[in-house]
């Protein structure tokens, strides 16, 4: 019974891309940025290979004996956010960026979505989450118009503090929304955002949900789910998929829940893959240019790493890996245009294998179907033979 467990590590990127510059990323390179705090110790993840991959230069922190394989990983697809490195990482590539609005919505796309929702529309510009609500939260209050604000990246996201807006009303608008953003307003996510409290002091709840379009092509989770295996959505995995090719999730709050959803996942009996989404990573401190924040982040994973080691039955396989970057040493708050890690590791997998630097994150997705015998139709070359034992 096989096993192949997938942890992305949310924005967690190891150094530019040589196209950085056209993305506005010359320089970026979160491991670098985040590994100069007093608080990034993660020793497990160097055992795995991290400090081994290519163009990585924090050497001191190199671990002696590497205890499985690990590549750098280039991205193919024409853009640097969550739903494209996530649909890249399963094996498709997206050969177009997806809509991005630095100026705002156009006013058509907005009347409409008023129209059907019944309140007006304030900001619609693109802002930080945390400052939206500072800046237009007592006047959502006072008029109960929607907060529609974007970011560099492709998305249409909506803040409403629950107490004016009841949680599942938002979803409907977002579900609206949704509708409307496709084609050439086809937004990658749209994104509830519910907060609370009373002003200055809102907070943004537990309770986002993303609404990302449909992949347009099977991936490696279709391609899972018709040889009649399992796929076990575990944080935002399932919203980024829109559902397509999962057999069963669970949503979180947080990196922690995150943690430990997995684990009670590992103690079940299956026969697939368990992916998940650690999303703190790039929500809480990424986007928040919080370095030291990002740093104790990291080091909390890497003091869980070995449960989920343990967890792991004699032909599971654990790939740990991210989706994009999003240094928070730099000005900007967005994402950036950086490599990623891949640490793969598992009794059936030979140790310290440098698998170099792969074109396309899609290779990720050809070794899982290779390694769980599925001839599947994706992007993607299998590195599995190369790791074999």
């Amino acid at each position: 019974m096989k096993r192949v467990f997938l942890i992305v590590l949310d924005s967690f990127g190891v150094g530019e891309m040589p196209d950085a510059a056209d993305f506005g990323d010359t320089g970026s390179n979160t491991l670098k940025a985040v590994s100069g705090s007093k608080a990034f110790h993660v020793p497990n993840l160097a055992e795995l290979g991290l400090f081994h991959l290519d163009g990585v230069d924090v050497k001191e922190q190199r671990a002696e004996k590497v205890l499985g394989a690990y590549a750098r990983m280039a991205e193919a697809s024409k853009g640097k956010d969550t739903t494209i490195g996530h649909w890249e990482i399963a094996g498709v590539i997206s050969k177009n960026p997806m809509p991005t609005f630095p100026n705002g919505f156009p006013d058509a796309l907005l009347q409409e979505f008023s129209k059907r929702t019944g309140r007006g529309i304030i900001c619609n510009r693109p802002y930080s989450g945390t400052e939206v609500i500072k800046d237009y939260g007592e006047e959502h209050m006072r008029t109960g118009d929607l907060i529609v604000y974007t970011s560099a990246d492709s998305v249409f996201q909506i803040a409403a503090h629950e107490k004016v807006v009841p949680i599942q009303e938002l979803y409907r608008y977002c579900e609206i929304a949704r509708s409307l953003c496709q084609n050439d307003w086809g937004v990658g996510r749209i994104i509830a955002r519910p907060f609370e409290g009373e002003a200055p002091d809102f907070k943004r709840t537990s309770r986002r949900h993303d609404y990302s379009l449909t992949p347009p092509e099977a991936t490696m989770l279709d391609e899972i789910k018709e040889k009649n295996l399992d796929v076990l959505a575990v944080g935002k995995i399932n919203d980024i998929f829109a559902g397509q090719g999962i057999t069963d999730m669970v949503r979180t709050a947080n990196n922690a829940e995150g943690i430990e959803r997995t684990l009670e996942y590992m103690k079940k009996d299956f026969e697939g893959l368990c992916f998940t989404n650690l999303v703190d990573f790039d929500m809480v401190y990424g986007h928040r240019n919080d370095v030291e924040g990002y740093a104790a982040a990291l080091t909390y994973f890497d003091t869980k790493l070995p449960d989920i080691m343990a967890g792991l039955r004699e032909e599971d396989i654990l790939l740990i890996t991210a989706d994009h970057g999003c240094d928070p040493s730099t000005e900007s708050t967005d994402h950036s245009r950086e490599y990623i890690p891949c640490l793969i590791y598992g009794a059936p997998v030979k140790q310290g294998i440098n698998l170099g630097t792969r074109s396309t994150f899609a290779d990720i997705a050809a070794t899982v179907l290779d390694y769980l015998d599925i001839k599947g139709n994706i992007a993607g070359t299998s590195f599995w033979s190369e790791i074999a034992k």
